[in-house]
């Protein structure tokens, strides 16, 4: 179990140096990184392509990176924005790493790109725990979900910068307890910002799209750990998530990760090289050029 334990510890270490480098040369770059977290089902897809879509409309120079389990549906319902979109496929992985973005954005991110959304896979466990070198982290839920979601998962909700919540047109069907919710938020992350949103009416997507290009600035000031460690164990308070852990706490990687860029070349990502690594390929990215804007649909 202390194996294990120093295991993840020095993975999490690993991690987290990269997305620091990471995070320094894309701020030099004038790129800055969105990070959205939320459960599968959530909405988080359809949201983004109108935030995409009204940052095209805008003129902001906006990209977004889409990471799924095995299809590449979403990079194409991403590209309706009119946005440069990217495609990565994990092949199982149940997050990404702040390595992979870094391979992902590298050679193909467009020059003057002022904010790269990253679209995380569906789960709110594994993926909490790991920096991409983000400057602004979005944790999404749907009224659909239940108001006691913030409880159940405290390390993501406990280390975001904007809290989001979608669909708000069926949270009167739902019977969704928005003050519950909301005290729920504040135990596991006091001060943090909430934002409704809707995709189907466009509520919200101009503040979602406001966060985002106003973290290139410092804003907001609230800025909580971006990584809580699932294995710290330590003391816990019921107002502060960061001594809880994931319930997983999952450490995983790629043996042997190869990157498909749409022609027949192969780059072999790095391997973390802990033991108890399962080999397995690593993801695999497909570019979707931008076509001409048009409205995303409803969903």
């Amino acid at each position: 179990m202390c194996r294990s334990a120093d295991v993840k510890q020095a993975v999490l270490a690993k991690n987290d140096d990269l997305a620091r480098v990471l995070r320094e040369d894309l701020t030099r770059q004038g790129v800055t990184v969105v990070n959205l977290l939320s459960s599968p089902g959530s909405g988080k897809t359809e949201l983004l392509g109108r935030v995409l879509a009204r940052a095209v409309a805008r003129g902001v120079p906006a990209a977004a990176l889409t990471a799924d389990l095995a299809t590449e549906n979403d990079a194409r319902r991403l590209a309706r924005s009119g946005a440069p979109v990217r495609q990565v496929l994990t092949d199982g992985l149940c997050h990404l790493e702040a390595r992979q973005l870094r391979g992902h954005v590298e050679g193909w991110l467009p020059e003057g790109t002022a904010v790269l959304f990253v679209e995380n896979v569906g789960n709110l466990v594994c993926p909490a725990s790991y920096d991409l070198g983000e400057t602004l982290r979005i944790v999404l839920m749907a009224v659909t979900e239940g108001e006691d979601k913030p409880l159940k998962y405290p390390t993501a909700f406990g280390s975001a910068h904007l809290v989001v919540t979608t669909k708000t047109d069926l949270a009167g069907p739902a019977g969704f307890d928005e003050d519950a919710f909301r005290a729920n938020v504040r135990r596991v992350n006091p001060g943090v910002e909430i934002v409704r949103t809707c995709a189907r009416t466009g509520d919200g997507v101009d503040t979602v799209l406001e966060r985002a290009l106003a973290a290139r600035h410092g804003v907001p000031p609230h800025r909580p750990p971006l990584a809580p460690r699932p294995h710290d164990h330590g003391h816990s308070h019921d107002d502060d998530a960061h001594g809880h852990g994931d319930p997983d706490g999952h450490a995983h990687d790629d043996a042997h990760g190869h990157r498909h860029d749409g022609v027949h070349g192969h780059t072999r990502d790095e391997a973390h090289g802990h033991p108890d690594a399962h080999p397995h390929e690593g993801p695999r990215e497909h570019p979707h050029p931008a076509p001409a804007p048009a409205p995303a649909p409803a969903s």
